[in-house]
């Protein structure tokens, strides 16, 4: 992915990596139970996740499907907070983290689980 995906565009995705293909319709059903958008907002939105290329618009009947997974979202939306704020370094990334003193027993075990898993 090479475009950001803006939060108001990431609740559309959300909506569809939790939900599968859905018309615009149903999109905009969901979003306007959920968090009160209009239709035309929802539409909007749709419209511009389509030109970034991370919906694929189905015709007919305006069938959206997820074209970029969340996963590859989450990689995109860390490497840019790490560089952002970190410099680019993990390591401090971590640091930050961890300093924060915030993660609960089994959370710290679950990230030194995760590394032995990765050595």
């Amino acid at each position: 992915m090479r475009t950001k995906l803006f939060d108001s565009e990431l609740k559309v995705m959300e909506v569809l990596w939790r939900e599968g293909d859905l018309t615009a319709g149903q999109i905009s059903k969901i979003l306007k139970e959920e968090i009160g958008w209009n239709r035309n907002t929802t539409y909007t939105v749709i419209k511009k996740c389509i030109e970034k290329g991370a919906i694929e618009r189905i015709d007919p009947k305006f069938i959206c499907r997820a074209m970029i997974s969340k996963e590859k979202v989450q990689s995109y939306e860390t490497e840019e907070l790490i560089d952002r704020m970190f410099a680019g370094s993990k390591k401090q990334f971590f640091a930050a983290l961890l300093s924060e003193k915030t993660l609960k027993p089994e959370e710290l075990q679950q990230l030194k689980d995760l590394i032995n898993e990765m050595e």
